[in-house]
């Protein structure tokens, strides 16, 4: 039987897997979907569509990580199932 605060528990962690899971595809693929229209902007000499192609993408899915993992053990706190 599920507990209200066990429900509680599994919908934040659901919406939290659903926004990192829409934020890499947008990352991981609108982005390159883009990538003609985005080398007309020029940043330090680099088209912006080549940055995010190259590096861009790989360290937003870096911050995205550690941001995941931080809201996650938030979650985890606020229910008590938190590790040490």
């Amino acid at each position: 039987m599920a507990t209200p605060d066990r429900v509680s528990y599994w919908n934040k962690t659901r919406s939290l897997m659903f926004l990192m899971l829409g934020l890499w595809f947008f990352f991981g693929y609108v982005i390159h979907f883009f990538v003609g229209p985005l080398n007309n902007i020029v940043i330090l000499g680099f088209p912006l569509g080549f940055y995010m192609a190259a590096q861009g993408s790989l360290i937003a899915f870096v911050v995205m990580l550690f941001w995941f993992a931080r809201k996650q053990n938030g979650i985890d706190e606020e229910h008590g199932v938190s590790e040490e």
